[in-house]
């Protein structure tokens, strides 16, 4: 078909199809001697819409060479470490535009606090579990950045969970403040804080900066929209009627055990038992020490699990308030970090 013709039909102009011509990448099926006009067959569709495709992600001709010219799998990878350069890329400017924009503000950073690197990216990593994009939800998928005189608090919720920490600071907090930080954002910056010793907080107009030591500081954009009134939330919370202290490890492997997506638990004076949804499964009892009236309630796997696994220490303190309200999971010895967990109601329903 004539070069008009296949642009149409493969999404190219006639000028790209002439340079991928002579760059080698697509060359004609036939060039009129006399003319010099070139006809494309329909067999060269699929590769030219390929190569269309692969240049709207920006990738080099030369990976794109390697790509089509790769089978399946290869391909696949080739794309795969494309998207990582690129997502790599835009994070190093964004992060450059951040420092240039602070640079040009006429306010000062706040100081903030001086807390460790290490306990700053284990209890980011911890909360942000309670984290989700929500639509509808204000502040959704930001975690919530609050320094006090004598500590700083670390707060993130959906629907179906809510988790905070407190951090003893290094360095006590010279101000108050309180900010939502991007999570996405905050997730990209826990290696580096990982990595330091300290790690210092300074807000500024629209974004919160992780100063480390012996690295490249980190920048966080500020979310929009209230955060939801988590310490209402906490004080509006009915009284416990059953609680139970179990090991981490053993719930966990209950857990992984488990076959299905809705999962039991069964807490009375014995100890407490996962229950399976499916009656063909046996009940896996954990040794546990337990108080108050027996009770059963239901779980998402995919809500309980990261509550269990991202808990502080060996043992876990449920405290359960009926099969239809929130559940507080936290460590036996240590109450510094505290999750909230809703279960599902016996008929499915969140």
């Amino acid at each position: 078909m004539p070069i008009g013709a296949f642009a149409q039909r493969c999404g190219l102009t006639p000028s790209a199809l002439r340079f991928y011509a002579d760059s080698g990448l697509l060359p004609p099926a036939d060039v009129d001697p006399v003319s010099g006009y070139r006809y494309y067959s329909t067999d060269q569709v699929a590769r030219a819409t390929s190569l269309r495709q692969l240049r709207e992600l920006a990738m080099p001709l030369a990976a794109v060479e390697a790509v089509l010219g790769s089978g399946a799998d290869k391909a696949s990878r080739l794309l795969d470490d494309h998207v990582d350069r690129v997502v790599g890329d835009a994070a190093a400017v964004q992060q450059k535009a951040a420092a240039i924009k602070s640079a040009l503000g006429t306010a000062p950073a706040l100081p903030l606090a001086t807390v460790k690197g290490p306990v700053l990216a284990d209890a980011v990593e911890q909360v942000l579990t309670a984290a989700a994009h929500e639509p509808g939800t204000s502040a959704g998928g930001g975690l919530r950045i609050e320094a006090g005189h004598e500590a700083v608090t670390l707060t993130a919720t959906d629907r179906y969970r809510l988790s905070t920490r407190t951090l003893v600071p290094a360095e006590p907090p010279s101000q108050t403040w309180a900010g939502t930080v991007d999570g996405d954002e905050l997730r990209a910056a826990v290696a580096a804080c990982r990595r330091s010793l300290l790690v210092r907080m300074e807000a500024v107009s629209k974004g919160i900066w992780f100063r480390v030591a012996g690295g490249e500081d980190r920048h966080c954009r500020l979310l929009p929209g209230q955060f939801p009134d988590y310490r209402l939330m906490l004080a509006s919370l009915g009284e416990v009627s059953t609680r139970a202290t179990v090991s981490k490890n053993l719930l966990l492997q209950a857990l992984e055990e488990h076959p299905g997506e809705r999962i039991g638990l069964h807490v009375s004076e014995h100890g407490v038992s996962v229950v399976p949804a499916d009656n063909g499964h046996p009940d896996i009892p954990l040794p546990a020490i337990a108080a108050g009236r027996a009770l059963r309630i239901w779980f998402e796997l995919t809500t309980l699990y990261p509550a269990v696994s991202t808990a502080i220490g060996p043992d876990l303190l449920l405290d359960l308030r009926g099969h239809d309200q929130p559940v507080t999971i936290r460590s036996a010895d240590r109450g510094d970090l505290t999750t909230l967990t809703m279960p599902t109601r016996p008929d499915h329903s969140a």
